[in-house]
């Protein structure tokens, strides 16, 4: 979608020339949205992965990333509004989450799955944006572009802090709620998102596809599937593939 295209559907942007991701933060007034706000602003979570898009991606409007108390926990895009929002609640349950598996430290590992809560969010913008094609389904779409995003140099991601351990971190917080939602329902094979321990296994599977002799310890710790691995190098390389020629005319430059 070219940057007229975005001024006729969602309002013209301040800078025509090199639209851009810009940071709020709405207030919190309830227990869990105050220590979600607090994590947020205190890493300053959202400044980090804006410039690092802003850094690299070409936009075809502005977009807002609104930290925000939503009630729920959850993150969304809204194309309408043309906004990112990572919900204070959201940022609350990965922290308890983690802190009650034992995590050494929590606020980091929450960090890291905030952060890659953005990407798969970012991913769901980009579709709208630009009207990338895909086929099956775009959460698992999304899911892959965080990954891909984060271990390619020049996607857009890869100066994220400790970007694979992010990536693992995510996969981990999905473990957490399938350990914690342990009672499958009908409405969990409906549902637009795969299930958690598949996208935990999707996600361990890319991540050790792209170097499988880096990350070798997903097999040799039982995280990962023996069978499942065995076809993961070929995965990761159909989806680089599809998303670098996906992104290529989007990508900055000089990113």
């Amino acid at each position: 979608m070219s940057v007229v295209t975005a001024c006729a559907v969602g309002g013209c942007v301040s800078d025509q020339d090199d639209p851009k991701i810009t940071v709020s933060y709405e207030k919190a007034s309830t227990g869990s949205a105050i220590v979600g706000r607090s994590l947020m602003k205190r890493t300053e979570m959202l400044e980090h992965v804006a410039e690092e898009v802003n850094h690299s991606l070409k936009l075809p409007y502005d977009i807002s990333l609104v930290g925000a108390q939503c009630g729920e926990e959850n993150a969304f895009w809204n194309y309408a509004k043309k906004t990112i929002t990572i919900c204070y609640e959201d940022a609350n349950l990965s922290v308890r989450l983690f802190k009650e598996a034992g995590d050494v430290d929590p606020i980091a590992a929450a960090f890291n799955a905030e952060v890659t809560a953005f990407y798969h969010e970012l991913a769901h913008a980009a579709i709208d944006s630009h009207g990338l094609p895909f086929t099956g389904r775009e959460e698992d779409v999304a899911d892959q572009l965080v990954v891909y995003m984060l271990l390619e140099p020049h996607a857009g991601g890869h100066s994220v802090p400790n970007a694979e351990q992010a990536v693992r971190d995510y996969a981990r917080l999905f473990e957490l709620y399938a350990a914690r939602d342990n009672l499958i329902t009908e409405g969990d094979f409906a549902d637009k998102h795969s299930m958690n321990q598949t996208r935990v296994y999707n996600l361990l599977c890319w991540m050790y596809g792209h170097d499988t002799a880096k990350h070798g310890d997903l097999v040799a710790d039982g995280l990962l599937p023996e069978a499942r691995a065995v076809g993961c190098a070929e995965e990761y390389k159909q989806l680089a593939q599809g998303w670098s020629e996906l992104l290529e005319p989007h990508v900055k430059p000089h990113a």
